[in-house]
């Protein structure tokens, strides 16, 4: 579906156009067209090939989606795949943002992705300016606005982390603690599936070889390159943490299992005294001494009470019951 598909010329907005018009626009001088389609249908896809002479393979990947983020370069246009990584509640909604970025021109689709780009579009628009820069700078204000909605993400992840820590040695909370560890796990997978590949892409926009078009806006997509890396490290932290409070966790859980069976292990020395000594008397042979001894049964119980005592006595003093 078609979102909106403007023109810009010295940094400033010409007008909302029609896609058929597109081509004309092409041609003006420092003029190039912003187009933003939202799960695009193939024919929209094969329409904007036409008009601005997107290589297949390119747009191959943008209409199957689920790509790695990546950046990559064809002739004198690049082609970028960034993950949108978004809370809603506590869940994580995942989408796909594709960025083809030509000389005169930038075509976004977005795929999945619960918030749109129009705040870009209109922060771009108050900096005629830095939109004077051309289509590198709209893809810049496209990478930022994603990679600035992984910060949430990631406060997010650190809130949860720091509220599980505070109840890990609380009696009786170590499962739960596990299952919710295991669930930041996959949450913080998850994002870092989406930063660690556009990491290592941003990179190859800044310093050293970088594609022509990209060349005046290095070092914007260095701040992008930092932001990404900052991002990362803190997703190493959280998994070291997470990692951490796991064993931790289970170790807890092995050592309450502990407990229970120094207490069933008391428990079971205590009684089998009177098994012991029940079966010891319990013999009916005719020349058993004691047989025949008229205190015998009050002594046995009263010795197997003394003995379970005593051994009651030494189990509290040694913390086993």
């Amino acid at each position: 579906m078609l979102i909106n598909c403007v023109a810009y010329q010295e940094g400033r907005k010409l007008a909302d156009i029609p896609v058929e018009n597109i081509s004309d626009y092409l041609k003006l001088p420092s003029c190039f067209v912003w187009v933003a389609l939202r799960d695009a249908s193939a024919a929209e896809i094969s329409q904007m090939q036409q008009e601005f002479g997107l290589h297949e393979l390119a747009v191959e990947d943008a209409a199957r989606g689920h790509q790695r983020p990546k950046i990559e370069e064809y002739g004198d246009s690049l082609f970028a795949v960034m993950h949108t990584v978004e809370l809603k509640g506590d869940a994580l909604c995942t989408g796909e943002v594709a960025v083809f970025v030509g000389p005169n021109y930038v075509l976004s689709v977005r795929r999945d992705a619960a918030q749109g780009f129009l705040g870009v579009r209109a922060r771009a628009e108050r900096e005629p300016h830095l939109l004077r820069k051309g289509s590198a700078f709209v893809l810049y204000a496209l990478m930022d606005a994603v990679v600035d909605r992984y910060f949430p993400v990631v406060d997010f992840l650190e809130s949860a982390l720091e509220e599980i820590e505070e109840t890990m040695f609380t009696q009786g909370a170590q499962r739960e603690n596990v299952e919710r560890l295991y669930d930041l796990k996959r949450k913080s997978l998850t994002l870092r599936h989406a930063v660690m590949p556009l990491l290592e892409a941003v990179g190859r926009l800044h310093g050293g070889r970088t594609p022509p078009i990209a060349r005046e806006t290095q070092d914007y997509f260095r701040d992008v390159h930092d932001h990404l890396h900052r991002i990362a490290g803190r997703l190493d932290a959280i998994r070291d943490t997470i990692n951490t409070a796991i064993q931790v966790n289970l170790s807890m859980v092995a050592i309450d299992e502990s407990e229970v069976n120094k207490r069933l292990a008391a428990w079971a020395a205590i009684f089998a005294v009177f098994t012991a000594f029940a079966g010891l008397w319990g013999m009916n042979f005719k020349g058993m001494p004691e047989l025949e001894w008229k205190y015998g049964y009050p002594a046995a119980v009263g010795l197997m009470v003394l003995v379970c005592y005593y051994l009651y006595r030494r189990f509290k003093k040694s913390g086993w019951l």
